[in-house]
């Protein structure tokens, strides 16, 4: 499902135009976007966790050249479901 489908869907559960629903799309994902820089963590009961975790920097291998390279550390975003959304898709 693309951000488009999320829109339409929104659209026709709502009754808001698709202009409306993309501005209302957008605002949600902009505050997820803001509560994983700020806090962290992101909770949505019921449908699931987002959480901002740092990721220690590391050695890998290149694959091509088999040399050994220095993987940066990182931020990554992690997802854990929340009960409900288990439940709906079992």
């Amino acid at each position: 499902m693309s951000k488009t489908d999320i829109v339409e869907f929104v659209a026709n559960e709502t009754g808001l135009t698709k202009a409306d629903s993309t501005r209302a799309v957008d605002a949600v994902l902009k505050a997820v976007e803001t509560g994983l820089k700020k806090e962290k963590k992101v909770a949505l009961v019921g449908f699931g966790t987002f959480t901002n975790k740092k990721r220690a920097a590391r050695e890998g291998i290149n694959p091509s050249t088999k040399e050994t390279i220095q993987i940066p550390a990182k931020n990554v975003v992690t997802f854990k479901a929340g009960s409900k959304l288990k439940d709906a898709i079992n």
